[in-house]
């Protein structure tokens, strides 16, 4: 399995690609610049290894308190952490649920100092209503982003495994047959 620091790297290193064939398909310079900081966001800050004390943990720095319970809750590279879309999928609804009761304090709060009207059903549908129609290529782009780093570490970490494993496999009969003839 790759280190931060490596994983941080092919990150980077992808970006350049990344950015360039996102202009390509799309011919939007809007759309590509929120996939590659989505994509960078991801590879970052908000990928597979905040199940474990990794550097993408560290770095939410006072708020990474929130990922206890995540990391309580999930093996490490358990699918709910590393797999094809599940992992972003579960680490995106597991923010919405850190996040609901704080913003519902919030406008709690703001309605009682400042005496507004607000309607959390309203707002929802709202926000439903602007992703799935005004903003519905936005919201894509952003997942594309969100997934693609997250793919990027999955499987750098398999990549790395597989050939650990291969290395280990390799039979090292020079030093086996020198130690069994050692011993006779």
């Amino acid at each position: 399995m790759p280190s931060g620091r490596t994983h941080d790297r092919i990150t980077f290193w992808g970006l350049s690609p990344l950015v360039g064939l996102s202009y390509f398909l799309s011919r939007n310079g809007k759309l590509t610049l929120l996939i590659a900081v989505s994509y960078l966001f991801s590879g970052l800050m908000f990928g597979p290894d905040l199940d474990i004390h990794s550097v993408q943990y560290k770095r939410w720095g006072i708020f990474r308190g929130m990922w206890l319970p995540y990391r309580s809750l999930l093996k490490h590279r358990s699918i709910f952490s590393h797999g094809f879309l599940i992992g972003t999928i579960f680490r995106l609804l597991y923010v919405l649920i850190i996040f609901t009761p704080m913003a519902m304090i919030g406008v709690a709060i703001a309605q009682l100092i400042w005496g507004f009207d607000w309607n959390w059903q309203r707002f929802s549908h709202k926000v439903i209503q602007l992703m799935t129609t005004q903003y519905l290529q936005e919201a894509i782009a952003l997942g594309i982003g969100l997934e693609l780093g997250a793919m990027t570490h999955v499987i750098s970490d398999y990549l790395g495994s597989a050939i650990k494993r291969s290395q280990t496999k390799s039979p090292k009969r020079t030093k086996n047959k020198k130690n069994s003839r050692r011993k006779n």
